[in-house]
């Protein structure tokens, strides 16, 4: 029994695909920060300020960006030399083989599915906001799951389903929605930092540590998931029109754009208003009502409702792209990996994830399931780097379009970051994970061994 066959390293790119290969190293910059701008730019920076880290917060996404950086490097050289639409799924499956990859894309899916599922939940809050607004309220009852005292989440329901059709209708249609959602949650962003500008009281920094460095450090792990979605640019191989050398541009790039808003955002945030006010659920949008902008503190709202949209939209993708890579390599269905001849897109794929998050967003309690993407996320995080390490030493003479610099200290580094925040996590959270786990080997051994398409070469 060989547990750990392995597929070719470039075979990912050299193999057939039928999808369309439409985008640029634009449209994967905007991918990844349409992934990695949403609730955290417009919630979490507040709340880890007034808890954790006080004015130095600032420090916190500084700390927290350079742990991702670390991940970033390793994900940019294996998506530019390898390829593939499985992201981590298809680097391990290079570099450690089977038993590994499927490890890898189990998480994935829990991960991306879980990710999309409760943002979906933040989304029709905000949305709800907004149509309050408009005059228009609906029964309780439908804006929340059985949990919550509520019937079903329609509002959650909705968005996932017109995310479903515009995935089906195809990628380059989804890329424009996401670029223009983009757009305005940058412009709000900018609006935003424009007027905060202007209206900056250096005494709100001081104290400017109020919690010490143990403070900065822990904010700094909560932080770290706010820059979650970089690698969702990795899952777009297939797709680009230059991967090997667009596809580290997309994943380093959406990277420094966000790490530098955040910075900016966080230290403006904090100067206009006290950091022990900002525990509230939209900080900016505070912030800036107490300084009596209400318009543009409507504005916000939007941004955020943006915000939200393409983080949905991009983590939705990955997980289909993920979902058909593991079905073409056999550990699921084959069903699953025949795309449309008109649309170029895995439609069956997409309705299968559309209508199990959208369940999942109405009736499932999403407030525990959402735990487990922050352990998922760092363990594709930790095999990506270990990946990296491993196939510089086994194939030292690679074709690598995309070198990650500091070998062997960066890929290093980045797992070192990984683990310590994998062990600071919940022991219930890690509980969790094994339980995920244990049902993926499960599946794996009663179904994926044997259908491999490496056990049928």
């Amino acid at each position: 029994m060989d547990l750990f066959r392995k597929k070719e390293i470039n075979a990912s790119f050299e193999g057939e695909s039928h999808l369309v290969k439409c985008l640029t190293a634009f449209d994967l910059t905007f991918l990844g920060i349409g992934a990695i701008i949403g609730a955290g730019i417009f919630i979490l920076t507040g709340v880890v300020a007034a808890l954790d880290a006080g004015p130095a917060v600032i420090f916190s996404y500084v700390l927290a960006g350079v742990a991702c950086v670390f991940a970033a490097l390793s994900y940019a050289e294996l998506a530019a030399s390898i390829g593939g639409c499985g992201s981590a799924y298809g680097y391990a499956y290079a570099g450690f083989g089977e038993l590994i990859a499927w490890i890898v894309g189990w998480d994935l899916l829990l991960e991306y599915a879980i990710s999309v599922s409760a943002v979906s939940v933040g989304w029709s809050g905000y949305a709800n906001d907004f149509l309050m607004i408009l005059k228009i309220n609906l029964p309780k009852v439908l804006l929340h799951g059985p949990t919550e005292g509520g019937v079903f989440n329609l509002l959650a329901c909705v968005i996932m389903t017109i995310l479903t059709a515009l995935l089906i209708w195809g990628v380059k249609s989804s890329s424009r929605v996401n670029n223009i959602m983009v757009m305005i949650k940058l412009i709000v962003i900018f609006l935003f930092i424009v007027i905060a500008s202007r209206e900056v009281y250096p005494p709100n920094w001081s104290p400017f540590l109020p919690f010490g460095w143990d403070g900065v450090i822990k904010g700094a792990s909560l932080i770290f998931f706010a820059y979650i979605g970089f690698d969702a640019v990795s899952t777009a191989a297939e797709e680009a029109i230059n991967p090997q050398r667009d596809l580290p541009i997309g994943i380093i790039g959406s990277l420094f754009i966000c790490t530098v808003l955040y910075i900016i955002v966080s230290g403006l945030l904090t100067g206009i208003a006290h950091y022990s006010t900002l525990n509230v659920a939209s900080p900016i949008s505070h912030a800036l009502l107490v300084l009596g902008y209400k318009t543009v503190a409507s504005f916000i709202s939007v941004g955020a409702i943006a915000g939200l949209t393409t983080v949905m939209l991009v983590l939705f993708y990955g997980l289909t792209r993920v979902m058909l890579a593991m079905s073409r390599d056999g550990l699921l269905p084959k069903i699953f990996s025949q795309t449309n001849q008109y649309t170029h897109t895995p439609i069956r794929v997409i309705l299968l994830c559309g209508v199990l998050m959208a369940s999942l967003a109405a009736f499932a309690p999403i407030h525990v399931l959402a735990e487990l993407v922050n352990v998922g996320t760092l363990f594709a995080f930790f095999i990506v780097c270990a990946g990296v390490l491993y196939l510089h030493y086994k194939h030292p003479t690679m074709h690598r379009p995309f070198r990650t610099p500091g070998m062997p200290f960066v890929p290093i580094l980045g797992m070192l970051s990984c683990f310590y925040l994998i062990i600071h996590l919940p022991l219930v959270t890690l509980f969790r994970f094994v339980i995920w786990m244990a049902i993926g080997l499960v599946i794996y051994f009663a179904y994926g061994y044997s259908n491999s398409a490496l056990a049928k070469d």
